[in-house]
């Protein structure tokens, strides 16, 4: 990992409101951000790029978070990921663990706890 203020994060959301404001946030406190609208773009940046964290929404059309996740674990890639979800159930939970999650957001969330887990999860 580098340190926190080279940090790269990519936020993966379909909501161009939320992915902007947490981009913002984040970048406000040293992170380097880049975003992807959903999991096919993200996938194509994962390719590219590394990133220190990914923070993946799972519910997203074309391509949803946990498919993306499962191609962070399948492909070894360094990045740890961070489940963004309104959707937060049992099911969900299990699968992002499987496949390497290192924590699981519930919508609505506070944008300091979004930070605190962020630092947290980059520190691991």
């Amino acid at each position: 990992m580098t340190t926190k203020n080279k940090a790269r994060i990519l936020i993966v959301d379909d909501e161009p409101e939320l992915r902007i404001l947490l981009s913002q946030v984040l970048e406000n406190v040293g992170y380097e951000m880049k975003e992807a609208a959903d999991g096919e773009e993200a996938i194509e940046l994962l390719k590219k790029e590394k990133y220190d964290l990914t923070l993946l929404d799972i519910q997203m059309p074309i391509l949803d978070g946990i498919k993306v996740l499962k191609y962070i674990k399948d492909h070894s890639l360094p990045t740890k990921a961070i489940m963004l979800t309104g959707y937060a159930d049992l099911k969900h939970a299990m699968e992002a663990k499987e496949y390497g999650a290192k924590d699981f957001i519930g919508k609505p969330y506070k944008i300091e706890d979004i930070v605190a887990t962020v630092e947290r999860v980059l520190q691991e």
